[in-house]
């Protein structure tokens, strides 16, 4: 059952600025007088009378019947619409004054504003769909690379939710059975009736280990990971910057300390979106602005998934060089050893035997790079839908309670029966609140209102 007011919502459903097509979505149970009020089609009949799916040509008109914009509007009703509501999309010429315009005359017709995502906080209400494949949407929206993608549609389309789904549901069947073993006297139960819920719990901890597994992708794949790129001046930083982008994005000098402030762009690297940051080299310095500009660099690396660090291997080690190398995290990092066309006389460190501006070692990089960020996600798989950090702090929650339910019948089944009902009793709640079989409204308002206020 629903739980907001039935009034009429609208908002601008495409992107800000000029386009060929703009549209405003209205949706609600007066969006029939709405419709007919704001839109008058060229063959004289009314947007109310029309059937679903069908469109409209004609004429956005104001109050006093002066012309707004031509186009078209499209007729869906309830409840095979989006938020299975009657709903009403006027499509007119692209552009941020003329959407404003038809959408104001909407609301002075009777619509409100909608809130940031309350199309979808409605289609969640209304059991279009469940928290989850709303939150697919959002990642879909959102996706900045074609894996993050495909893995985004296999959430809207519920195959994770089936997951979820199962794990409630064997829940559940566990608790009954609890339950339904209270009321019978001791001993009075074979030994295989308790022996069966037990398996039945174990066979369900597997998926939902199976399920943990799949979060260090998830968050690869929604929030990408930054990558740092440090070194000594004259390393060749900005030159692997550069080789990596596949264009000059950084100025490239053989006067050492060109680059004195972080510099930042956005690549994909087997799907992973990654912030890649060129920094100033890393030495003692006097300079008041290079100094500041070793002090980001190093404050990038503290907060950097990845580092990536840069040895001139044509020149002896450098102590600055040696520190520093102590100092990487070897889970966290690739060591890089540059200019080996010059010759190499870095002897005793590992890496990455390169020449960045001869084009050599950067693709044994790039394959460095991921293995390091691919560290607990299988990105190499299928694009499969992977859980979410609000996922996967629901189930170690769920998982704790259901667990804890296990040791108590591994303990004594008879007496601690109602105990471990109890802490099953909770594992469903956590599993429920995933996909939205129990929410309260702060949980909807804080997925909801990451949404863009047309969808």
């Amino acid at each position: 059952m629903s739980l907001y007011d039935p009034d009429t919502i609208a908002a601008i459903a495409t992107p800000p600025g000029e386009g060929g097509v703009g549209i405003v979505r209205i949706s609600g149970p007066k969006v029939w007088a709405i419709s007919d009020a704001l839109f008058q089609a060229l063959d004289g009949i009314p947007v109310s009378e029309r059937g679903h799916g069908t469109f409209a040509y004609g004429k956005v008109v104001s109050e006093d019947g002066s012309e707004i914009d031509t186009g078209l509007a499209l007729v869906m009703r309830a409840p095979k619409s989006y938020t299975c509501e009657d709903v009403v999309e006027i499509q007119g010429h692209g552009g941020a004054v003329g959407m404003r315009r038809i959408l104001r005359r909407a609301l002075d017709a009777g619509a409100r504003m909608a809130e940031p995502g309350e199309f979808t906080k409605r289609a969640f209400l209304n059991g279009r769909i469940d928290l989850v494949q709303a939150e697919g949407i959002f990642d879909l929206i959102r996706a900045r690379s074609d894996r993050a993608a495909a893995a985004a549609m296999e959430q809207m389309e519920g195959r994770l939710s089936k997951q979820f789904d199962a794990i409630y549901e064997a829940f559940l069947e566990v608790a009954a059975n609890l339950e339904t073993t209270l009321d019978f006297v001791e001993d009075e139960l074979p030994d295989e009736v308790f022996s069966g819920i037990a398996d039945l719990l174990d066979t369900t901890f597997r998926t939902l280990d199976k399920l943990l597994d799949t979060w260090d992708e998830g968050r690869l794949l929604r929030e990408g990971a930054r990558v740092v790129i440090l070194g000594r001046p004259n390393a060749g930083k900005s030159t692997l910057l550069n080789a990596l982008l596949g264009f000059d994005r950084a100025i490239v000098s053989s006067t050492a300390g060109t680059t004195r402030d972080t510099l930042e762009e956005g690549y994909v690297l087997d799907g992973i979106p990654l912030r890649i940051v060129d920094t100033a080299g890393l030495r003692e310095t006097d300079c008041e602005i290079e100094a500041e500009g070793v002090r980001r660099a190093e404050a990038h690396s503290r907060e950097a998934h990845l580092a990536v660090y840069l040895i001139d291997a044509s020149q002896l080690l450098h102590e600055e060089d040696r520190v520093r190398l102590d100092k990487l995290d070897p889970t966290k990092s690739v060591v890089v050893l540059n200019k080996i066309d010059q010759g190499k006389e870095v002897v005793g460190v590992q890496g990455i035997e390169a020449s960045l501006v001869n084009g050599v070692g950067v693709e044994e990089l790039k394959r460095a790079m991921a293995d390091a960020l691919e560290e607990g996600a299988d990105l190499h798989a299928p694009p499969h839908a992977v859980i979410s950090e609000r996922h996967r702090n629901l189930l170690i929650r769920s998982h704790k309670e259901a667990r804890q339910a296990r040791e108590y019948l591994n303990e004594n089944v008879e007496e601690n029966a109602v105990l471990a009902a109890e802490h099953l009793r909770s594992a469903l709640e956590f599993i429920g609140q995933v996909t939205g079989r129990e929410y309260h409204e702060d949980l909807l308002d804080n997925i909801f209102s990451r949404f863009c206020i047309g969808k």
